[in-house]
C-alpha cells in the first residue's frame, strides 16, 4: 500500500535514535578485541571479520522471522540487485573500518568514515546526474583539508600504534559506506520494504564475510567472552537499531542529508572512548575533526525530501 511521507519529528527522533545507537560501534569493537594477540595483519584483519561476520549474521537472524510470517510482493529482480549490492559494500565498509580501529584512534577513524557525505555527493554527481552547487564543493574542499590533517598529523600513540595505515583503511571504508547508502535508497525507491531490504544485505554481507576469519586463521572458538558478548551488543544495538534506522531514513530524505546527520557520530564515540578507555585525541585530531565537520555542514546543510514512497 502507499504511505504518505512520515512527521517531520518522528524522522528527527527516528534518525537521532539511531546516530546515538552507531555511535557506539567503536569503542564495542574496541572493547572486544582488547588484550587479543594481532601480531600480524592478516591477524588483525581476520578478527575484525569476525567481528563483522558474527554483527552481521546475527542481525539477519533477528530478523529471519519475517522470512515465514510477512509475504513479499514488493521483491523484483531491480531490488533485489540493489540490497544484493549493498550487502556487499556493507561487508566492505567494516571490513576495513574494524581493522582501522586496530591502528588509529576512535576519533580519528569515525571522523574519517563520517566523511561519507563527500563521497556520497561525489557519487551522486557522477552516477546519478545531481548537480552540486558551488557551495557543496567548497564545503568538500574544506573537509578533504581537515581529512588531510588527520591522515598526515596523528602522531603514533598508545591508541594509534600505525594511524597512517589506520587512517587510510577508515577513509576506504568511508567509499564503502556510500555506496552502501546509495544503494540502499535505490531499493527502496523501487519499492522495497525497510525490513526485507535490511534481511537481504545484512544476510548477503554476513555470507560474505563468514569463511575470510578461517582463511585467515582466526577460528570462531576460543577466545575471551567480551569477544562474543560485544558481537552480540554489536547486531543489536548499531546494527538493528542504528543501521536499520539510517536505512529507514534515506527513504524520505536524501542519503547526503542522512549522513549530515552521522556527524554527530565521532563526538560521540569520541566521548565513550576518553570514558571508557582514558583515550584523548591528539590535537591534530581535534582540529581536522573541527574542520571536517565545520566542511560538511557548509556542503550539506539543505534539507532535501525525496517524497514519499510504497510500504507494504
Amino acid at each position: 500500500m502507499s504511505a504518505s511521507s512520515p512527521p517531520r519529528w518522528c524522522i528527527a527522533l527516528i534518525l537521532a535514535l539511531g546516530v546515538l545507537a552507531v555511535s557506539t560501534a567503536a569503542v564495542l569493537v574496541r572493547w572486544g578485541t582488547q588484550g587479543l594477540s594481532t601480531d600480524s595483519f592478516g591477524t588483525t584483519v581476520g578478527f575484525s571479520m569476525l567481528l563483522a561476520a558474527g554483527r552481521l549474521s546475527l542481525a539477519a537472524i533477528f530478523l529471519s522471522p519475517q522470512l515465514f510470517y510477512w509475504p513479499w510482493p514488493d521483491l523484483g529482480d531491480r531490488n533485489l540487485r540493489y540490497a544484493l549490492l549493498a550487502g556487499g559494500a556493507l561487508a566492505a565498509h567494516f571490513s576495513l573500518w574494524f581493522t582501522s580501529l586496530s591502528y588509529t584512534s576512535v576519533a580519528a577513524s569515525t571522523t574519517l568514515v563520517t566523511t561519507t557525505p563527500i563521497w556520497s555527493a561525489l557519487i551522486s554527481y557522477v552516477w546519478l546526474q545531481q548537480t552540486l552547487k558551488p557551495r557543496t564543493m567548497l564545503g568538500m574542499g574544506i573537509a578533504l583539508m581537515g581529512s588531510a590533517l588527520i591522515g598526515w598529523g596523528e602522531p603514533t600513540s598508545a591508541a594509534a600504534s600505525h594511524p597512517l595505515l589506520g587512517n587510510a583503511l577508515a577513509l576506504a571504508a568511508a567509499w564503502a559506506v556510500s555506496l552502501y547508502f546509495l544503494w540502499s535508497q535505490r531499493a527502496q525507491a523501487t519499492g522495497l520494504h525497510i525490513h526485507r531490504y535490511a534481511l537481504i544485505a545484512y544476510s548477503t554481507a554476513a555470507i560474505l564475510l563468514l569463511p575470510m576469519p578461517l582463511l585467515l586463521g582466526v577460528p570462531y572458538t576460543g577466545w575471551p567472552r567480551t569477544l562474543y558478548l560485544a558481537i552480540v551488543l554489536l547486531a543489536l544495538i548499531p546494527q538493528l537499531v542504528g543501521h536499520t534506522s539510517l536505512n529507514w531514513g534515506v527513504r524520505w530524505l536524501s542519503p547526503t542529508w542522512v549522513t549530515l546527520l552521522v556527524l554527530a557520530e565521532p563526538v560521540a564515540a569520541s566521548l565513550f572512548a576518553l570514558l571508557l578507555f582514558g583515550e584523548v585525541p591528539a590535537l591534530s585530531v581535534v582540529v581536522g575533526g573541527a574542520i571536517v565537520l565545520m566542511g560538511l555542514t557548509i556542503s550539506l546543510w539543505p534539507y532535501q525530501r525525496i517524497g514519499s514512497g510504497s510500504n507494504s
